[in-house]
């Protein structure tokens, strides 16, 4: 016989989660794999260059403030707490830059890649041109 008590187990776990995000992804393709990442970005820093992913992902803005912008979707910010997700696949990701020049934007992204494909890929000039059409507004 064990003089050891057995600790109480703790009912913190019951409240312990906070859904941030809740979304209907496109299918994921067969032998996907995830991929985490921490992207930071210094105070004003325009971010990644027109690109598109493999895959859906899935961020969350751990400091700072984003800009992001999909194609057919308004430009927004997205603040310190909040998150984005992104279809990935044929859907262009115009923007992921700070929104501010005075404090870094660090996020979090979480992708399911597509297998032998790259994570992220450069949209040429040539289709941003094909496909301004697609592109929202942006504001001023």
């Amino acid at each position: 016989m064990s003089n050891v008590q057995a600790k109480p187990r703790s009912d913190a776990w019951k409240t312990a989660l906070t859904v941030l995000q809740e979304v209907e992804p496109p299918s994921v393709p067969s032998g996907a794999h995830a991929m985490t990442v921490v992207v930071a970005y210094p105070p004003g820093d325009p971010g990644a260059p027109p690109h598109r992913h493999s895959g859906p992902a899935f961020g969350y803005v751990l400091e700072g403030e984003m800009v992001f912008e999909l194609e057919g979707e308004p430009e927004r910010v997205v603040r310190a707490g909040e998150t984005f997700w992104e279809p990935g696949g044929d859907v262009i990701h115009y923007q992921d830059g700070n929104n501010r020049d005075d404090i870094p934007v660090r996020f979090v992204v979480t992708m399911l890649c597509e297998p032998g494909k790259p994570m992220l890929t450069l949209v040429d000039d040539d289709e941003l041109a094909q496909r301004s059409n697609r592109r929202a507004p942006r504001r001023s």
